[in-house]
């Protein structure tokens, strides 16, 4: 049994004080000079800040685990089913609480059909393939039809998407979460102006009361980079002095020679990217040992998502309930007629059976999920201890104006992206050098962007003669509908090309945590610290 310890609301308050305090005087201890004073340089730093999750998404105190930990022999089983067993650590993250709906994905699909309405090949190249429900053997054709659509499968997991969809539904999500944080809180227009106000529509005959939206959709590398002009009735003030007497015309002026300025990334306001969980996240993730630990002891380990060595229920109310969508054996995918027993015969609701410890749901079977890595048999005996990941590949943002810092941007509004040249910070000379050469005269191959093979390069003229695992073969993970049990282990691996789909595939989105690891400090002991001394001078 686990000890149960009181803690009096004084002492809670006053852990929760020490652990969260930070400089309030706004002055800084270095040099005695005040923050966000215009008369001191217009220095801002935001001394409030609060980190909290995007949508959607849930915190994940990260902390070691042994990679493949859970892996039990099966007979018949392949080695290269798991990892290579290894002590790592992962550092604390967020990660999506359910798997992407089809409503999820119909959501992107409509951006891109209101946003570029003439571009059809924009929308068919988002669109999942519904041709993965097709088999020679089986009767599946209205799956073809009404699985994506149909509102019965609305709260399904959107499948027949690609690992480089997934890549671009997150960086679609990250644009749109700050779009709405910046606009909802009057930072930039809000949509009720920018699309018609009192319910109008723009497109509604003399509203003239609209604002004209700016060129293209926003995007977060480009508003960051000030490439993106919409100033809302709260817009940040810009404390530099030397903007003080060209104030900005319009929305967002408070007083008379008042300017205002776009958020930036210090004041701590934007959400991190959107991104694919790493394959060492996911399995962290899966496991939920957080609830199986106690001062650092581990009481029981895990095979699955859930305590215990079966797989269903011991409760009273459930007892005998599938835990999970999986195929019992290779037939049974769902149970006798009268007494279904996982309640699906292909996927199901994101939010069916249990949630982990950590409060994931269906972290085993419903669908596999697609990770960030690239596969190599033995990516965690040569992978770093900490946050481990393959997979880099390095790129950076092209500049169009070296004067400006004006970035390049695409049709779609986004930024073009170029391979990395250099491990480190150049010198002004080596940039400004290597930027104004021609971009075919760079020797781009083997560059140092491409850090996918790192000990372990795939020969590319082998492939499909004695190996089938390239730099585009991406991990998935967690089994699915189709799979039998032995798949539903979270030290389970297998891949596929990463611009394949299948019926059985899916994804959920992770984002990083900035900051402290540590999530709750509540009655948690920590080291007394204290605050600067306040400077006065004479």
């Amino acid at each position: 049994m686990k000890k149960i310890y009181l803690y009096s609301l004084t002492s809670l308050l006053a852990v929760t004080a020490l652990v969260s305090c930070k400089s309030k005087s706004g002055t800084s201890d270095k040099t005695g000079m005040a923050y966000n004073k215009q008369e001191y340089g217009g220095f801002s730093v935001n001394n409030k800040y609060k980190r909290g999750p995007g949508p959607g998404l849930v915190e994940i105190e990260g902390g070691v685990f042994i990679v493949s930990g859970s892996a039990i022999n099966v007979p018949g089983q392949e080695l290269s089913s798991y990892n290579h067993k290894r002590e790592t650590t992962v550092s604390s993250f967020y990660m999506d609480e359910t798997e992407v709906s089809n409503t999820n994905w119909l959501e992107y699909m409509n951006w891109i059909r209101t946003n570029f309405p003439k571009d059809y090949e924009y929308y068919y190249n988002e669109t999942p393939d519904t041709l993965v429900w097709r088999s020679p053997l089986s009767y599946n054709e209205p799956y073809v039809d009404n699985y994506l659509r149909h509102p019965a499968y609305q709260d399904y997991p959107v499948v027949g998407v690609t690992w480089e969809q997934a890549t671009r539904y997150c960086s679609w999500r990250t644009d749109r979460v700050n779009e709405l944080l910046l606009r909802d809180r009057g930072y930039m227009t809000s949509f009720k102006d920018l699309n018609g106000t009192n319910g109008k529509s723009t497109a509604a005959a003399g509203n003239a009361a609209a604002t004209p939206r700016p060129d293209g959709p926003y995007n977060t590398d480009l508003y960051l980079n000030n490439q993106y002009d919409d100033k809302g009735k709260r817009a940040m003030k810009d404390l530099n002095p030397a903007n003080a007497n060209t104030a900005n015309a319009g929305a967002g002026t408070t007083g008379k020679n008042a300017a205002t300025r776009n958020v930036r990334l210090e004041d701590g306001i934007l959400k991190q990217p959107y991104r694919l969980p790493t394959e060492a996240e996911w399995e962290y993730a899966a496991l939920g040992l957080v609830g199986n630990t106690e001062y650092e002891n581990i009481s029981d380990n895990k095979i699955y998502p859930w305590n215990g060595l079966g797989i269903s229920s011991a409760k009273k109310n459930t007892r005998g309930l599938i835990l999970a969508n999986f195929k019992r054996t290779k037939g049974d995918y769902m149970g006798v007629g009268g007494s279904l027993n996982d309640k699906g015969s292909i996927t199901v609701d994101v939010r069916s059976y249990t949630p982990n410890d950590f409060g994931l749901y269906n972290m085993a079977g419903n669908v596999n999920e697609w990770v960030a890595d690239n596969y190599r048999s033995n990516t965690f005996q040569d992978a770093d201890a900490f946050n481990p990941y393959r997979g880099n590949y390095y790129q950076n943002k092209k500049v169009a104006d070296e004067r400006t810092g004006r970035i390049d941007k695409d049709k779609y509004n986004k930024p073009v992206m170029v391979d990395a040249i250099a491990p480190r910070k150049q010198t002004w000379a080596e940039k400004q050098a290597a930027e104004n050469k021609p971009t075919d005269s760079i020797n781009t191959k083997n560059s140092y962007a491409d850090q996918r093979g790192y000990r372990d390069r795939a020969n590319a003229e082998l492939y499909g003669e004695t190996t089938l695992v390239t730099d585009k073969s991406r991990v998935y993970k967690g089994g699915s509908w189709n799979d039998q049990a032995l798949w539903l282990n979270p030290a389970t691996r297998r891949f596929m090309q990463q611009d394949e789909s299948t019926a059985d595939i899916g994804f959920r989105c992770a984002m990083t945590m900035l900051g402290a690891p540590e999530i709750r400090t509540i009655g948690k002991p920590h080291f007394k610290t204290k605050q600067a001394k306040s400077f006065r001078g004479k």
